[in-house]
């Protein structure tokens, strides 16, 4: 059996390839899809097939994809073109004879508000309209989202955002990848839909504590207004769009658009969620 990854060379589509690997699938067996070959030098040396395509080069997708099994189609990170480039993966992978496809999707896509959730919404319908057998990864946040964050923190005492008093269920992206692995390498998984979050739910406040400890120095959460907070990120060098991605997505988890407690993380990967202090705990600060 051949698995396909996307954006292998991404923070998640490697450390998918990587758990693959490391749940004992022959690294012939693993294609690595990427836009640049040269980074993924290190997973050739390991065994793994190299090939490479864009998201947006639906020909070279197709060719990328010969002979594959299964694929797992992880998110693209053009924000606003992700409809079509996943339509061109979507489209590809049934000219290929692609059998199943897993998603990397959002909490609860067809009924976010967040921003982001659209073209999530968008992806999944078109897999439902594609005819391929597919299961979604309908992924909370990553602990990872936040590291961003610790330096500010650091130097002003407070975490900033726009999420009130609502929970986030993060996991470090590791977490994740190890859930699409099980999927990948699992039977029986056509139609399946997993919501995927941590079992520690922190408020903002709570995560401010949390950073407190890593840094070793008092945080507290400074709850601002979604466009003042906006403001603020945009005034850390934020381009506009991802600075009011991000604000909206704050607001989201004011409403618990990225909170869950079904557990099917901890299922797919047989033990709790990384806590949020282990992925925040970076020694450079």
């Amino acid at each position: 059996m051949t698995i396909a990854v996307t954006g292998a060379t991404g923070h998640l589509g490697r450390l998918v390839v990587e758990a693959l690997l490391d749940k004992g699938t022959p690294a012939g067996d693993i294609v690595a899809v990427v836009r640049t070959p040269a980074k993924a030098a290190d997973l050739a040396d390991k065994g793994v097939e190299i090939r490479q395509a864009e998201y947006g080069d639906r020909a070279a997708l197709e060719s990328a994809f010969d002979g594959v099994d299964k694929l797992l189609l992880v998110s693209g990170s053009e924000v606003g073109q992700r409809v079509a480039q996943h339509t061109n993966v979507i489209d590809a992978a049934k000219a290929a004879g692609v059998g199943f496809v897993a998603y990397t999707s959002v909490l609860d896509a067809q009924n976010s508000p967040i921003g982001l959730a659209v073209e999530h919404r968008a992806t999944e319908d078109r897999l439902t309209q594609s005819g391929i057998d597919f299961a979604l990864l309908r992924n909370s946040w990553y602990w990872e989202n936040y590291l961003g964050s610790i330096p500010a923190a650091a130097e002003t005492g407070a975490l900033f955002g726009s999420a009130g008093t609502g929970v986030v269920a993060a996991a470090a992206r590791k977490d994740y990848a190890e859930a699409a692995a099980a999927v990948l390498l699992a039977d029986g998984q056509a139609g399946k839909v997993y919501e995927l979050g941590g079992d520690e739910r922190l408020t903002y406040s709570e995560l401010a504590e949390v950073i407190s400890s890593v840094l070793g120095k008092p945080v507290s959460y400074k709850d601002l207004p979604q466009a003042e907070y906006a403001a603020v990120l945009e005034g850390a060098g934020l381009p506009a769009p991802i600075a009011s991605m991000l604000a909206d997505s704050d607001a989201g988890v004011a409403v618990g658009a990225l909170d869950t407690a079904h557990g099917d993380l901890q299922k797919l990967i047989g033990r709790n969620s990384t806590p949020a202090a282990t992925v925040l705990a970076v020694s450079t600060y």
